[in-house]
């Protein structure tokens, strides 16, 4: 809408994605706020709550009541300020709300089916869920590589030129980036703000990215690979790093809702494209170090157990390890906040460590 103001209105302030990238951070994040408590009311009234884990934590046993779902808030809430701030003809804000609504989708499913088959309920089978995920971000991924102008060529941190052509595997392995972070995400959101806090600094750090490599003079001087109209995805990450932060008020400790399957899905996967689109498929290990972190112990402690019947944690994911250790929630989430800031000012070096 605000670019449809300045083209036919000759409003010329709303030409600058800048700008618009300033009104979608706030218009979400006050949607998020004014909707969320309506949204708590109407699922505790369902009771419309994930059952907590049977091997969870002794100190998880009291969020057993709290409602879960809570993407549906502010992933509404973010592609509603996309729509009307973006510019919606643009190839790379297409596949942005393709990757939001297709994963959210998913997501929402497995939440529902969680609720509805009651206190055992473990949701869509993981490999119904992993071959929606993959169908999914194939769908994105041709969409970008026959649509879009995304180069083909792979590009890693600090080094200026690309290493090789990926030509149609490209599609395969931006498919991979997609599903792998999603994922990570997902296996992140045990603790109350855990997840949302390290998906904002990585939205605000990949957001840098797609807006320079949206730009011409920018990338140039930076050396950076130059992506044109990705510039426009910074609108999408505005308008979901602002959701998330209203998404926080309510989701921070004592948590009064749970983000669910419909958040932390569509989150990690759109981490996962802005990361595509902007050539740091092998940077978004430090943009999003405390996934990695918490997807590399849970690998360590499975292929552990099946290898050896050992495990290398007391629990897995991580946080879960430092549970039983006796540290208390609030610590653990602090810290890995502080970790999440640091390893994201590490990636943003990259910008001129090239």
């Amino acid at each position: 809408m605000l670019y449809w103001l300045y083209r036919h209105a000759e409003i010329n302030l709303f030409q600058y994605i800048t700008l618009r990238a300033s009104v979608a951070f706030f218009l979400a994040f006050m949607l998020t706020v004014w909707l969320m408590p309506k949204f708590i009311a109407w699922a505790k009234n369902r009771n419309a709550s994930q059952p907590i884990y049977e091997l969870a934590p002794s100190t998880h046993k009291h969020k057993n009541d709290t409602p879960t779902m809570g993407g549906i808030v502010f992933i509404s809430s973010a592609l509603l300020s996309v729509v009307l701030c973006a510019k919606l003809n643009n190839i790379y804000i297409i596949g942005a709300l393709l990757t939001l609504a297709l994963f959210g989708l998913i997501g929402l499913k497995d939440d529902l089916s969680k609720i509805m088959q009651g206190k055992n309920g473990a949701g869509l089978k993981p490999r119904t869920k992993f071959l929606l995920q993959c169908t999914a971000a194939v769908i994105v991924g041709a969409l970008l590589f026959w649509f879009s102008n995304l180069t083909t060529e792979l590009y890693v941190p600090f080094y200026k030129k690309p290493l090789f052509d990926l030509y149609f595997l490209s599609l395969f392995f931006w498919a991979f980036v997609m599903v792998s972070a999603s994922n990570a995400v997902n296996l992140t959101d045990g603790l109350d703000g855990l997840a949302t806090v390290p998906s904002v600094f990585s939205l605000l750090s990949l957001g840098v990215f797609v807006y320079i490599c949206g730009n011409a003079v920018f990338s140039t001087y930076l050396l950076l690979p130059k992506v044109m109209g990705s510039g426009e995805v910074l609108i999408v990450v505005t308008s979901l790093a602002g959701a998330l932060l209203g998404f926080l008020w309510y989701n921070c400790y004592p948590a009064q809702v749970f983000m669910g399957d419909s958040g932390s899905l569509s989150v990690g996967a759109f981490i996962g494209y802005s990361a595509v689109i902007s050539k740091n498929e092998f940077l978004l290990i430090f943009i999003g170090f405390v996934f990695v972190m918490e997807t590399i112990s849970v690998i360590l402690q499975v292929g552990s157990f099946k290898a050896r019947k050992k495990r290398v944690f007391l629990m897995a994911p991580i946080h879960h390890h430092f549970e039983i250790k006796g540290w208390t929630e609030n610590k653990i989430i602090v810290r890995f906040w502080i970790i999440a800031l640091l390893s994201n000012l590490l990636a943003l070096t990259a910008l001129k460590i090239r």
